[in-house]
């Protein structure tokens, strides 16, 4: 067991940096696809079921502060039933990080390095990931500490200079002109959330896992927030049915904003670069997760050994998709898909503890019995 270093502010941090991810440029796309002038309150709709599924990956941490997902599951529903649970979650983020990775390569290609593979691209980002995931768990925390002001508050400042270009009869109706596709939205949305599931490998490590709650709500409402802020700026400024022409809406948000002055009259630059570092820490955790579980499965002492031995399968499944488009036929298809494991499992497990009354150990003692 590591020695556990992580703070409640660092715990946020890592929910956070992980959630504001490669998913920020389609978002407001996705939304208004969903409900047009109702792409907030769909965005809204998508953090709430998040919400739920990282409340229960948090209350499970809680009840076996010393163990993470795959190992609580032995404990809950016996090995091999929770094999199968935990293989399904090891292949599922190393989906995501490969499709998260191509996502990041299609859109550098697209924007700056024109002239550049796309397979460069995506090399270099998954081979950084990966030497970076060779740390331990307390490691891990200190690098999305340090990003994490980097991200946000860079984020903030351009949605708000973005704000004064806004109209607000874009927004209305709220609820939206022709909201069919709200339910499919909202399960869309809220699998852009899906890296909160990386809270199951935080909590053992924290310091008092007792206030991981505080930790998950805290993180929640401020990349939610994040999203949803996003998503009335840039219907506000393009209206519904312009975003529905546009690959990235939030780029061409960014483009579109200036600083007071004149003094950048283009924030696009800027906003990648935050973008890009965005991208490095939800693939990071995307990947640490990935290892960390494979470790927990087979229970060796170093997840060192898998960092680089699954480089090749992730990289091989992030350049399968033929195009753009197909790429993100995928994302939605997978995210949607997903939401059974990273909200549906997780709320089994809690029943399961609940009505078997299976509960860890207190932090401090340890785990000696497996089905204490």
């Amino acid at each position: 067991m590591e020695t556990r270093q992580i703070t409640v502010i660092q715990a946020a941090a890592i929910l956070i940096s992980t959630i504001i991810g490669v998913g920020v440029l389609p978002l407001p796309l996705f939304a208004v696809r969903a409900a047009d002038s109702g792409a907030p309150l769909v965005t809204f709709l998508g953090m709430m079921v998040a919400f739920v599924g990282l409340v229960f990956i948090t209350v499970l941490g809680m009840r076996f502060p010393n163990k993470s997902i795959v190992q609580y599951s032995e404990d809950i529903l016996g090995k091999w039933f929770a094999w199968l649970g935990s293989a399904f979650i090891i292949v599922f983020f190393a989906v995501l990080t490969s499709l998260a990775a191509r996502e990041f390569g299609e859109v550098v290609v697209t924007s700056v390095l024109k002239t550049t593979p796309v397979e460069v691209t995506v090399i270099v980002m998954l081979l950084l990931a990966a030497i970076s995931t060779r740390n331990d768990t307390t490691t891990f925390a200190y690098i999305h500490h340090f990003y994490f002001p980097l991200l946000l508050f860079p984020a903030l400042l351009i949605v708000a200079l973005s704000l004064n270009n806004g109209d607000v009869i874009n927004l209305q109706p709220i609820w939206g002109n022709e909201p069919n596709g709200t339910m499919k939205g909202i399960l869309t949305i809220a699998a852009l959330f899906q890296g909160s599931f990386i809270m199951t490998l935080v909590i053992p490590s924290m310091r008092r896992p007792e206030r991981a709650m505080r930790a998950s709500i805290f993180g929640m409402l401020i990349a939610g927030g994040l999203y949803v802020i996003l998503v009335v700026a840039a219907v506000s400024v393009f209206g519904a049915e312009e975003i529905k022409q546009l690959l990235w809406p939030t780029l061409e948000l960014a483009k579109a904003t200036s600083l007071p002055a004149n003094i950048l009259e283009r924030l696009d630059a800027a906003f990648l670069a935050v973008w890009v570092t965005a991208v490095f820490t939800t693939l990071l955790s995307s990947y640490f997760l990935t290892i960390q579980a494979i470790n927990h499965l087979f229970r060796l002492r170093d997840h060192k050994i898998f960092s680089l031995f699954i480089l090749p399968f992730v990289f091989i499944t992030a350049m399968l998709p033929q195009n753009i488009v197909q790429l993100y036929g995928i994302i939605e298809t997978v995210g949607r898909i997903g939401l059974s494991l990273t909200i549906g499992y997780p709320g089994l497990l809690l029943l399961i503890s609940i009505f078997r009354k299976k509960r860890g150990n207190p932090v401090g003692e340890k785990n000696l019995d497996k089905n204490s």
